[in-house]
């Protein structure tokens, strides 16, 4: 009972500081983009530019900070990002010309890097190996609700007193709440197991050909998924529009995609708890598709299955990636080389509102055929992966 209280704490900590670290980094340009840019005199677009180029960053440090995690716990990256967040947000507030909001975006990078889901799935791992799957998903069932916090209180700051103090309020929170939870977290992980002693080189050679087969597999994955899970939340209203949509229509149907996502978590925490992460994985990545299958064949009456089926398969997608790399690698090095699964992904998301806007000028409500062909292609790469195996099937 005070291991399972103590876990539950953990959990709670950790999804609370995630809710935050969301709210104030990922969902901060689409309520405050505008009025930041019209302040230091540029146009949103070149505020979203340098969102991208923090999302690129974020990449970039993600690997050093997983092997931080792997070496010395969760605890003083998560702490050091929340500081990160505080600088980046206070410069924010601060700013008067492009430059010095330039380089608070780089800060907000170098704190996502450190400081988002990937960090606290490692930081879980480090603490409790395998056992980690199910405190994964109570984390992001938490911090499922970034939006629902972030988008609202950020607005009502701005209404209320401008955009510069609602990134002080921000950077506050991060140092009175965010910090000491994170400074709450244990120190210790549990110790990791033993090499097995004996065996040759060569079927460690083979084995480590197989994972990496499997992890540039999983990559391509998570990459594919992550470009349609931003596309979607950066133009869904305006593709369901295109799609035959009226506004109120389309805006209460991309208004269903945070539910729904929080209810696929629910599921997975209940029904899929004792499911391979591997058919969880697929699930999630045929929902996507087949939402826009409906949604393209019979129009705008399949408006609301695509917006659940959407929201859903985001939800559990969210936990395979970080329980389909511990199931499938184990724990050891399991933040940097989580990490380094998620870079691709990053890198995408920084340029898929970009690439699907230019799909959505060109070919209308159409540009669905795109995100669905490449959530069947993320499908095709899973179906051919083994649950019990680290490389793709021949």
């Amino acid at each position: 009972m005070q291991l399972d209280t103590r876990r539950s704490g953990t959990v709670l900590a950790l999804g609370t500081a995630q809710t935050l670290a969301w709210a104030s980094s990922y969902y901060l340009p689409a309520v405050l983009a505008q009025p930041m840019a019209a302040a230091v005199g540029l146009q949103g677009a070149h505020v979203f530019a340098m969102f991208s180029a923090a999302l690129l960053l974020a990449a970039l440090i993600g690997p050093f900070a997983g092997r931080q995690i792997d070496r010395h716990g969760g605890r003083p990256v998560l702490a050091l990002s929340n500081l990160g967040f505080a600088a980046g947000l206070a410069l924010m507030a601060l700013s008067e010309q492009p430059a010095s909001l330039m380089l608070a975006w780089a800060l907000m990078g170098l704190a996502m890097g450190a400081g988002l889901y990937e960090a606290a799935f490692a930081t879980l791992v480090h603490l409790h190996r395998q056992d980690a799957r199910g405190m994964i998903t109570g984390i992001t069932l938490i911090a499922g609700f970034a939006s629902t916090v972030g988008w609202p209180l950020s607005s009502w700051l701005a209404v209320q007193w401008g955009w510069r103090e609602a990134c002080w309020t921000w950077a506050a929170l991060h140092l009175l709440l965010g910090l000491p939870l994170n400074l709450s977290l244990p120190r210790r992980g549990a110790a990791a197991p033993a090499s097995p002693p004996g065996g040759s080189a060569a079927p460690a050679q083979e084995a480590r050909g197989g994972q990496g087969r499997a992890m540039l597999a999983l990559a391509l994955v998570f990459a594919l998924n992550g470009f349609i899970a931003t596309a979607m939340a950066a133009h869904g209203p305006r593709l369901l529009q295109a799609l035959g949509l009226g506004m109120a229509a389309a805006v209460a149907v991309a208004a269903l995609i945070g539910p729904a996502q929080v209810a696929a978590r629910l599921f997975e925490f209940g029904a899929l708890r004792r499911v391979h992460p591997l058919q969880s994985a697929r699930l999630a990545t045929l929902a996507h598709p087949l939402g826009g299958l409906a949604l393209l064949l019979l129009g705008a009456p399949a408006g609301l299955a695509f917006g659940l089926l959407h929201g859903m398969g985001n939800g559990l997608l969210t936990i395979s990636k970080g329980a389909l790399p511990l199931v499938m690698f184990g724990a050891q090095g399991y933040g940097q080389r989580q990490a380094l699964l998620l870079a691709p992904g990053r890198v995408l998301q920084a340029l898929a509102p970009w690439l699907f806007g230019l799909a959505l000028e060109r070919w209308q409500g159409q540009a669905l055929w795109l995100s669905t062909g490449l959530g069947l292609l993320a499908l095709l790469v899973l179906l051919r992966m083994r649950p019990h195996s680290s490389s793709p099937s021949a």
